[in-house]
């Protein structure tokens, strides 16, 4: 995800699947100004969920492909820096310079990664583009034991924001996503839009597709994008199709009369931290 409310918190205790790595029967290709940089049938994926490690950048840790040394085009790298036990590499395509575009473990950790030796990942965000098979992937690779199983229900959910009642349903489809709270997404008519702007923000995910985000008008920092929308979601997850779904974070949620829990993960944000 990008955007301000994609933002590591790290100061919370987030409990998050440990690193594993598998080999991946998927041909994976990235591409960095026109030029295919990376092209295996034989990657490994690498699952790891995690604060930031990219100099400069506020992105999480996310999954990604590693790519044997022999599939990947070296001739465009340059040894950057050593961070962290990883080796960093700029990368220099057809007059364009990309600084952190890659990097390697410099000893291969334990704990069931030792298979790295060898390999090689680049940065998600500084490629131009990643596929699997004919398919572009967005944000990070997707992991297969990571499932979105959506379901209709019936269940009474009212959703408010300092009091104000945002959205009220019985029609509620219901999100279930590995490692993350149930998202309950509700029917636009359901919605008092009265009270919500749109927002400039967007986000992609490589399960559901393309967000856009609305704010509670008027209401600043804590109440800036905190409802989203997939108005085409990819065809894995049609259901969710122009509903509206709020982060259970963020707000007071209701769900067959009883107060939700906020639960604590990185889309959570305390009040007291100015913006950075």
């Amino acid at each position: 995800m990008t955007g301000d409310d994609a933002r590591w918190t790290n100061d919370l205790e987030v409990t998050m699947p440990t690193v594993r790595i598998e080999m991946s029967p998927r041909w994976v290709r990235t591409v960095l100004a026109g030029r295919v940089v990376a092209d295996s049938k034989r990657p490994v994926l690498y699952v790891a969920y995690g604060p930031p490690i990219r100099p400069g950048s506020h992105k999480p840790e996310l999954p990604t492909y590693f790519f044997p040394i022999e599939d990947i085009a070296v001739d465009i790298l340059e040894v950057a820096e050593v961070l962290d036990g990883r080796q960093w590499y700029n990368a220099n395509v057809a007059g364009r310079r990309v600084e952190h575009a890659a990097w390697a473990f410099e000893d291969p950790p334990g704990s069931g990664v030792e298979g790295l030796a060898g390999h090689l990942t680049f940065d998600w965000d500084r490629m131009d583009a990643w596929y699997e098979e004919e398919e572009e992937v967005f944000e990070h690779a997707r992991d297969p034991q990571h499932r979105v199983d959506v379901l209709q229900s019936s269940r009474q959910v009212e959703i408010r924001f300092e009091g104000q009642l945002l959205a009220k349903s019985e029609h509620p489809y219901l999100l279930f996503e590995t490692t993350l709270p149930t998202r309950f997404y509700l029917p636009p008519v359901d919605v008092n839009f009265d009270l919500l702007e749109p927002s400039s923000l967007e986000t992609r995910c490589p399960y559901k597709g393309t967000a856009r985000f609305w704010s509670v008008a008027g209401a600043g920092r804590e109440g800036r994008n905190v409802a989203w929308s997939y108005p085409e979601p990819i065809p894995e997850n049609p259901k969710i199709k122009n509903l509206i779904a709020f982060y259970n974070e963020r707000l007071d949620m209701t769900v067959d009369g009883e107060m939700l829990q906020r639960p604590r993960t990185p889309w959570s944000r305390r009040r007291a931290k100015p913006d950075s």
